[in-house]
């Protein structure tokens, strides 16, 4: 009998994911590894060798480390459902002018779901990953909070978590720093995990190339978008383009068209392939609304205006904001405006270190002097 317990932990390979589960294996618990494949890269016809997570050296490290604490490991093929959503999903908000986020997606709506009905027919009780985040139990809620490490801290893509798959998962690296994390693996010999470069890539698009994947993902995609208008903020046509899906708000870098001064993408009209270009002043804007809301720290704030740390993207430092729910919708004010808000992204909002809840952004906007708008702190 173990003392604590038999726990699933999803490994993919890194050194996140493996000391996570060599921690819980010397903690005491009956560990049972498990690495999920989820893309076959050979298949997307990318130039760029496979790599990370998905890939077989990754899917070996992770059973290398499983034999050698005596533990068992598993691989689990969910490429098909991965494919079906995450992939496709991925696909068609480029194709509506948006831009996605398929990790955020793909942890909450696929991994944790495909784990919780693995760890249910091994007899889990818990499951476990590599992230750098905390969950703890209060006020009847499950609430996650940012990670020790604040440059590692991951809890912006752990938002759409539900409360009863918050209720079986452990975080063992949330209160570690990486730097302890490498020393951990060093002082235990796994000096292979300690030199293994990180991939920060979409596990699909490995070689960065959206543009590439989106042309062999959808049959004459080129021929249906090109010849698009670049237009500024007043409607003036400055230029043509390759087709809107190709863009993405905020870009700078490969635009192809020279004003004499830098300009960005500030908006994507899909219905009338138009790219609208401005300089970065206007990228700003005052609001968003965010949809498809999961709460976290509050089952709900409707009726009630709250102050907050809104994150708009992953490597975002935040923005003091207030934020009021209508229904399943959020409605964020910015005091200062934020640059390059992008409308597919996820939004999260927090409260110190803890996630109140998050969802998808739907659009943005400015709104100059506005009436009635609740004054944000700076804390």
């Amino acid at each position: 009998m173990s003392k604590h317990g038999r726990i699933l932990v999803a490994m993919s390979g890194g050194i996140d994911s493996s000391l996570a589960a060599v921690m819980l294996h010397e903690e005491g618990y009956e560990v049972i590894g498990m690495t999920m494949k989820t893309w076959d890269y050979q298949t997307s016809g990318g130039s760029k060798k496979e790599t990370g997570c998905c890939s077989l050296d990754s899917i070996n490290d992770a059973r290398n480390i499983a034999v050698s604490l005596g533990f068992p490991h598993y691989i689990v093929d969910i490429r098909e459902e991965f494919g079906d959503y995450v992939i496709n999903h991925f696909t068609s908000e480029y194709l509506e002018g948006r831009t996605p986020n398929p990790c955020v997606l793909c942890n909450t709506h696929i991994k944790w779901d495909s784990l919780l009905r693995r760890a249910d027919k091994l007899d889990c009780e818990f499951i476990a990953t590599g992230h750098y985040a905390n969950v703890r139990h209060e006020n009847d809620r499950y609430v996650i909070s940012k990670g020790k490490d604040e440059h590692k801290d991951q809890s912006y893509a752990l938002w759409g978590i539900s409360q009863e798959s918050l209720s079986r998962t452990k975080y063992p690296l949330g209160h570690l720093h990486k730097s302890q994390i490498r020393e951990m693996a060093t002082e235990r010999g796994f000096h292979e995990l300690v030199s293994k470069s990180e991939s920060y890539e979409i596990c699909f698009v490995p070689d960065n190339d959206y543009r590439g994947f989106l042309k062999r993902r959808v049959d004459g995609l080129e021929e249906q978008v090109k010849g698009g208008e670049f237009v500024l903020e007043d409607g003036t046509v400055v230029g043509t383009h390759e087709g809107f899906p190709f863009y993405t708000v905020g870009q700078r870098k490969g635009l192809g068209i020279a004003l004499g001064y830098p300009v960005y993408v500030t908006e994507i009209q899909k219905d009338t392939n138009r790219v609208v270009l401005g300089t970065f002043d206007e990228l700003s804007r005052d609001g968003m609304y965010v949809k498809n809301l999961t709460m976290q720290k509050y089952a709900s704030i409707e009726g009630e205006r709250k102050d907050t740390v809104t994150k708009v993207r992953y490597n975002d430092n935040g923005t003091p904001a207030v934020i009021e729910q209508i229904g399943d919708t959020m409605k964020v004010y910015f005091g200062n405006g934020v640059k390059a808000i992008a409308p597919g992204q996820a939004a999260v909002f927090y409260e110190g270190n803890d996630v109140i809840g998050g969802g998808w952004i739907k659009s943005s906007f400015r709104q100059e002097n506005p009436m009635g708008m609740p004054a944000i702190s700076n804390r």
